[in-house]
C-alpha cells in the first residue's frame, strides 16, 4: 500500500514539475515596461530560450558535449520539446 502512495506521489511531482518547465520561457517573455512580448520580439526571445534551456543537456553518454550533426540533431529534438 505504502508503495502505491509513494508511486503516485512521485508521479504527480514529475507532471507538475514537467507542466512548470514548459511554460517558463513563456512566462519569462517579458519586456522592461512589464508588458507580455509581442510578434518578432517575443519569436527571437523564445527561440534564445529554449536553445540555452537544451545546451547544457547536449551530452554523449561518456558525459562529452556533443559536436557537430549529432548537436544540432539533439537541439533540434530538444527545443521542439520545450
Amino acid at each position: 500500500m505504502m508503495k502505491r502512495i509513494f508511486l503516485a506521489a512521485t508521479v504527480a511531482i514529475f507532471a507538475a514539475g514537467s507542466a512548470f518547465a514548459e511554460d517558463t520561457c513563456e512566462s519569462k517573455a517579458v519586456g522592461k515596461d512589464g508588458k507580455a512580448l509581442a510578434g518578432a520580439a517575443k519569436t527571437s526571445f523564445m527561440k534564445k530560450c529554449k536553445a540555452d534551456a537544451c545546451a547544457p543537456k547536449a551530452v554523449s553518454a561518456d558525459g562529452k558535449p556533443l559536436a557537430g550533426a549529432a548537436k544540432n540533431s539533439f537541439m533540434k529534438k530538444c527545443e521542439v520539446g520545450a
